[in-house]
């Protein structure tokens, strides 16, 4: 039974796998397969966690992004 256990926590998405599938899912363009792992041996909760993270960052970014241009629109 500990031998099915260890298998099951090596097999779940590591951080980098979680934010790939993220960004990849956001864009459109996730694989099958990886789209499949995700649900089958993913934690929604890290899901949910590392997109919130990412879209608070990608919102941020573009109010930057925005202020910038207009600051340098106004010289």
């Amino acid at each position: 039974m500990t031998e099915r256990n260890d298998s099951d926590k090596q097999d779940k998405p590591t951080l980098i796998q979680t934010i790939q599938s993220i960004l990849a899912a956001l864009l459109g363009v996730q694989s099958g397969k990886n789209r499949e792992r995700d649900f089958t041996k993913g934690d929604a909760g890290s899901y949910i966690g590392v997109y919130v993270v990412l879209v608070i960052a990608l919102v941020i970014g573009m109010i930057i992004t925005v202020n910038m241009v207009l600051d340098a629109a106004a010289k």
